[in-house]
């Protein structure tokens, strides 16, 4: 079946989720033409927003799933990415044979303008972001939208066939896509992650594949050469590959020789940066920085423009963002961090001692190989959380003479405070998702800011 545009018209639509990518979904689907019913288990929603549906002709189901909710006259279900494909209304659309798809794949049936494509278990938003600067320095007129916070297929909407759509794409995203095809799509790197809800590796490696599972050989995939997983998605795709790596050379791609960025292709080497030229410090924002190389240079862009970018770009906020300096002590909010990976490598972006706050979200990781990394960098370790017992035995292991177990994020800053001395760095990088106390990481970084700029005012430890 060929999907598109013209197709939507006329089409009964399901809408399952009425966040803030239900309701744009829902009110472009009745713009293209579609009949359209959203559904939501909560009850609780804006009053305005249930209002302004209604207005447009949607109907509105929320408190619930009623039976029959799911029958053969329905064409299409739009989900929310983060509602398990185990959850009744989806697993009944399977059953049914009803086409599932999430609001990436609707963006791509409608954008007029090329994406690129950037997923991967860490560093999606600091190199879409990254991305975004560059094209627009370059003139391009990107539009960064998907898991980045604006909904994608509002933005594919009004995008022009000359602007480029910058797209951080999410395994849930993913993998419900059907004939998604960018134009350059790049995999960061794939660990074990969110194995709560795909369940399986296998199962989170294919929902991370389906972002080349549609393209050719005209089109490019940019691939972590350094990652086991990203070759192993690599090896099975029809596109052209790319490669960036921050440990070898590479004969297509962006690779680290003589501390500094490289690139290589068909036409040469060319010297794009110095490392120590790098706004943003760390290994994995040099892995992010080779991998926004690599991606701009498929795009044509010429390498001094990526080199401007590269020795300005301050980064995004929550990753490994400097804070505040109070007492000769720097604090950095690193709340995006919600895996084990993505703290080792902000642990390895200091070289002075760090007092690490982590916790959160229990999975079950039982986060032993963070061990060797706080042996070797941590003074002092803060844990929070449902994990925080978790964190208390690692920490043990790890032999920390300073050991504190708190409840909030606002306690632990005021502990961390206690245990640094001048010189060290006080970092918040959990190492778990945020949804046993916070509706985001957003909103646990924002506390954790607050509650260090509130030291300024507070007496000395």
């Amino acid at each position: 079946m060929e999907f598109g545009r013209e197709w939507i018209k006329n089409k009964n639509v399901l809408v399952l989720g009425l966040a803030k990518s239900g309701l744009a979904v829902s009110k472009l689907l009745v713009r293209l033409g579609a009949n359209v019913t959203v559904n939501d288990q909560k009850a609780e929603h804006p009053a305005n927003h249930l209002a302004e549906l209604k207005a447009l002709g949607v109907k509105v189901i929320v408190g619930g799933h009623p039976e029959g909710l799911i029958h053969k006259g329905i064409d299409l279900i739009v989900k929310n990415p983060g509602i398990p494909y185990t959850a009744g209304p989806v697993h009944e659309g399977i059953k049914a044979e009803i086409p599932i798809i999430t609001e990436v794949e609707l963006a791509y049936w409608i954008s007029e303008a090329p994406i690129v494509g950037i997923t991967g278990s860490n560093g999606k938003t600091t190199t879409t972001t990254l991305v975004g600067e560059i094209l627009a320095k370059a003139g391009c007129s990107p539009i960064v939208a998907g898991n980045i916070g604006t909904v994608l297929c509002e933005q594919a909407e009004t995008a022009r066939e000359d602007q480029v759509l910058v797209a951080e794409l999410s395994s849930f995203q993913l993998k419900g896509t059907l004939q998604f095809q960018p134009q350059v799509a790049c995999l960061l790197n794939v660990i074990p992650a969110h194995l709560d809800y795909h369940k399986t590796w296998e199962d989170y490696i294919t929902s991370k594949s389906k972002l080349f599972s549609n393209m050719d050989s005209d089109q490019i995939g940019v691939f972590n050469a350094d990652n086991e997983g990203a070759r192993e998605v690599a090896a099975n795709t029809s596109c052209k590959v790319m490669w960036f790596s921050r440990l070898g050379t590479v004969d297509f791609g962006a690779y680290v020789e003589d501390e500094a960025i490289v690139f290589r292709s068909e036409e040469g080497k060319e010297e794009i940066i110095a490392i120590n030229q790098i706004a943003i410090p760390g290994t994995h924002n040099l892995e992010n920085a080779l991998a926004a190389t690599a991606i701009c240079k498929s795009l044509g862009v010429e390498g001094e423009i990526i080199a401007q970018v590269l020795a300005s770009f301050q980064g995004v906020e929550h990753r490994l963002e400097f804070v505040s300096e109070i007492e000769q002590v720097k604090y950095y909010n690193d709340s995006k961090a919600t895996n084990s990976s993505a703290t080792m490598k902000a642990l390895q972006s200091f070289q002075n001692p760090i007092v690490l706050i982590a916790g959160g979200l229990d999975r079950g990781y039982d986060f032993l190989e963070l061990v060797p990394m706080l042996k070797e960098r941590v003074k002092g370790l803060v844990a929070y959380g449902q994990t925080k017992e978790r964190f208390r035995h690692i920490g043990k292991l790890a032999g920390l003479k300073h050991l504190m177990i708190v409840d909030t994020v606002e306690q632990a800053v005021i502990e961390a405070r206690k245990i640094a001395t001048p010189g060290d760095i006080v970092l918040l990088s959990p190492a778990c998702a945020s949804w046993d106390m916070h509706a985001s990481f957003e909103e646990r970084g924002s506390i954790f800011k607050e509650s260090v700029h509130m030291l300024k005012t507070s007496p000395h430890k």
